[in-house]
């Protein structure tokens, strides 16, 4: 078994986790089986003035809160009325800060996923924020979870890192309407040409 990520791992600037995080492994154990792949897509949220970011456009906190707690916990959120999606705590306690993980390329429980995906081809399981979350059977009850703990079941494990010629970066996606220069910063990283991508 590889080992997980630690602690100390999602307690640094949210840029360099959304970029450390690819080719390392989500993993959520359903009922004794793993279900996961490797992350090939995420963005970082991080501070008080980003204007991409959810828990600076609105009063009420709720579940953004955890942003602002130790690093290593999920974060779950609602969206557009349909989705939900997974990110992870990051920078020191106390700093806020959020990777969104928004693809991967699925390796475990491929009959789990396609149970969970019907009518959709394998390209198209995880190839999205809301997808792989439908695909890896994460929801609200995933919330506020430690992902660094030992005995963690949704967790991220170490594997091959990815070498910087293979990755591109970009604006995150979705913000229409928020200003510059957040709008367009490239805090957004993939493997490029990976086919599990978001499109």
């Amino acid at each position: 078994m590889a080992p997980r990520l630690s602690r100390d791992f999602y307690a640094r600037d949210a840029r360099a986790v959304a970029r450390a995080l690819l080719g390392q492994r989500l993993v959520h154990v359903v009922a004794g089986r793993r279900v996961g792949g490797r992350i090939v897509e995420t963005e970082a949220y991080r501070g008080t003035d980003d204007r991409g970011a959810h828990w600076n456009l609105r009063r009420n906190l709720g579940r953004f809160a955890a942003a602002f707690g130790p690093p290593g916990v999920s974060l779950v959120y609602f969206t557009y009325g349909m989705h939900w999606l997974f990110n992870i705590c990051v920078e020191p306690d106390g700093a806020p800060g959020a990777v969104l993980v928004r693809a991967i390329e699925p390796l475990e429980g491929l009959d789990m996923i396609a149970a969970n995906r019907p009518g959709r081809k394998p390209h198209e399981w995880t190839s999205g924020p809301a997808k792989l979350t439908r695909a890896l059977g994460i929801g609200p009850d995933h919330h506020g979870l430690d992902v660094a703990a030992p005995d963690a079941l949704l967790f991220v494990e170490a594997d091959a890192p990815i070498p910087d010629g293979a990755v591109s970066t970009g604006a995150r996606v979705g913000l229409n309407t928020t200003p510059e220069p957040w709008k367009s910063t490239p805090w957004r990283y993939w493997i490029t040409s990976n086919p599990h991508v978001s499109r």
